[in-house]
């Protein structure tokens, strides 16, 4: 049955911004929920509950990389075995990269992101993964030294954003372009600046860029200008001196 007040008028209660009228009233407490430990456990599944640990997640990757400094990070497949020339190459980059006194944001698994920290480590400096919870469990690889795992794509990928001065991708599938092209609309929209954005290997990528500018540009859907977010290379000097550039950019615009 619907509760009433004596006034005739259907009850109301109050929860904090939120009030429950009609079927929505109910005669339980906060406090009374949160220390009768009896009743189901199904709560912690909830949306309100998620916001809890979505914010969880930010604070927690906010600490622990707040006093990280300048990073970079890489991108690239996960399936690429130690013996692909890409993995070298990546493995070289992550000791140049702490060579330039940056340290190496990766997502902590296998392949690629394996290399780059692996790099990092070896030449002494900070190797950092940002792992994510998946169906298949990749875990984080053993070269990172500050590990931090997310529930949530969205705070993850804030991480490696927030926390570096620069992406630098290797050939990969699905989450390494999503990685790329977040980064892509976030530096078209100004959202953020003098962040390079380089591609390593250029006969992978450049049916992806031939498309974009043959289909996307000739269609008008972006602008000429767009395709110049990106540098593309096989050589790390390149890469080295993309970063440098952006480095220089920013300093002349205060933004150290």
């Amino acid at each position: 049955m619907m509760p009433y007040e004596e006034s005739g008028r259907p009850a109301e209660k109050h929860a904090g911004p939120v009030i429950k009228r009609g079927k929505q009233y109910d005669v339980t407490t906060t406090d009374q929920r949160l220390l009768d430990t009896a009743g189901p456990t199904d709560w912690v599944h909830t949306d309100p509950w998620r916001v809890l640990r979505i914010q969880a997640e930010f604070i927690e990757g906010f600490g622990a990389l707040a006093e990280l400094g300048p990073a970079i990070s890489v991108f690239g497949s996960a399936r690429t075995l130690p013996d692909d020339p890409y993995y070298e190459l990546a493995v070289d980059l992550g000791k140049r990269l702490v060579g330039a006194d940056y340290a190496v944001i990766t997502g902590g698994g296998p392949g690629i992101m394996e290399a780059a920290n692996k790099g990092a480590h070896e030449a002494g400096g900070t190797s950092v993964g940002l792992g994510i919870e998946l169906p298949f469990e990749q875990g984080i690889n053993d070269y990172v030294d500050l590990a931090i795992n997310f529930r949530y794509f969205f705070a993850r990928k804030t991480m490696f954003v927030k926390y570096a001065q620069g992406f630098v991708v290797f050939p990969g599938g699905y989450g390494t372009l999503d990685e790329l092209f977040e980064a892509m609309t976030l530096v078209q929209t100004h959202k953020v600046t003098a962040f390079p954005i380089i591609l390593v290997g250029t006969s992978y990528w450049k049916g992806l860029v031939d498309w974009l500018r043959d289909t996307l540009v000739a269609d008008k859907k972006i602008s000429a200008v767009d395709i110049d977010l990106l540098t593309i290379t096989d050589e790390l000097d390149e890469v080295m001196s993309a970063l440098a550039k952006a480095e220089a950019l920013r300093h002349a615009a205060g933004r150290e």
